[in-house]
């Protein structure tokens, strides 16, 4: 039994749909019950925010087919397990899902390509149980341009364009959060303009510790606790140190010390990213914007404890602990 048994967990960003969806497509079943969900119960894990991530080689025209075929490959996976798995729409059900001894999964979008440029279909995915907009990955959508990892040769930089005022006024208003994770900084600064609800940044660290423009500046960290959002650390260590060498478990910790000293721990979350079991699937474009190959600082949801237990060390108390472990992403889709 984890240390964290009594304890809402939540990962506030993670990938798996992709590598599940796949999975399926080759013939498998109970894929999440047999690859993550050992390693859930063993970390502690109650809640996953699982981001439909399409990779670069399936857009423009196959973003959409993809993003639905992982949402249905992620009922199925409920319906093949239902006494281990359930699909959580609010922050109710997050609670929900710890009592019955379950994991639950709350949808997240990765980039609004899936939608293109309909915004008629953001309704569809809001009733299939998506309640979390990320509303770019590091590249340019009909949305918003992304940030890139390293300096990129491109054109003059966008803001939220006109069709992404309409999408994220449109995603208010259905009840779904606004991510500014990937976004530039043009792009985030007008959504801080525009945003009515709290704003979260689910798998972003501090600029200040590692340079790369998918970090967020002291300034942008102020803001989004401004909006009572949250900020959840990210253990990919191409954003936890500018060298593989920086890149550890303190320097992790480091950052969450800092996103705690600059926005206060009532908004500061885990997004951990962890993306090494799926870096097979990334096109060769896409690996070719990052800095270096990313490696995860946290070995597995099943190595949360030892976070943990590095933030007691360093002093953090079980209350404040709690609220960074999962109350305060829990807060944000309370309705």
């Amino acid at each position: 039994m984890s240390v964290l048994h009594n304890k809402l967990v939540i990962d506030g960003h993670f990938d798996l749909l992709m590598d599940v969806q796949i999975q399926r497509e080759r013939g498998r079943t109970k894929v999440i019950e047999t690859d993550y969900y050992p390693r859930f119960i063993e970390g502690g894990v109650n809640v996953i925010v699982a981001a439909l991530f399409v990779d670069s080689g399936y857009l423009p025209e196959m973003g959409l087919r993809k993003a639905l075929s992982q949402i249905s490959a992620l009922y199925e996976e409920v319906n093949e397990s239902p006494d281990k798995l359930m699909i959580c729409f609010n922050g109710e059900d997050m609670n929900k899902a710890k009592q019955s001894n379950k994991i639950g999964f709350l949808l997240s979008i990765e980039g609004a390509e899936p939608i293109g440029t309909d915004l008629s279909l953001l309704r569809v995915f809001y009733e299939l149980g998506v309640r979390n907009l990320g509303l770019v990955w590091s590249r340019r959508n009909a949305v918003a341009d992304g940030s890139f990892f390293q300096p990129t040769k491109e054109g003059k930089k966008g803001g939220i364009s006109s069709f992404g005022v309409k999408v994220i006024a449109e995603a208010e208003k259905l009840g779904m959060t606004i991510d500014v994770s990937h976004l530039n900084d043009e792009g985030f600064w007008d959504v801080i303009e525009m945003a009515t609800k709290p704003v979260i940044a689910s798998h972003s660290n501090a600029r200040s510790l590692c340079s790369t423009m998918r970090n967020l500046t002291d300034e942008q960290i102020k803001a989004i606790a401004k909006t009572n959002g949250v900020i959840g650390v990210n253990a990919a260590s191409m954003l936890v140190g500018d060298e593989d060498k920086d890149s550890t478990l303190e320097q992790l910790m480091n950052h969450l010390d800092h996103l705690v000293k600059v926005a206060g721990v009532e908004h500061v979350a885990l997004g951990l990213d962890l993306c090494e079991d799926f870096m097979k699937y990334v096109s060769p474009d896409d690996l070719a914007s990052l800095p270096r190959k990313p490696f995860d600082i946290v070995k597995g949801h099943q190595s949360i404890p030892q976070l943990y237990d590095g933030l007691v060390n360093r002093g953090y108390s079980q209350v404040e602990l709690e609220a960074i472990l999962g109350g305060n992403i829990q807060r944000i889709f309370m309705k």
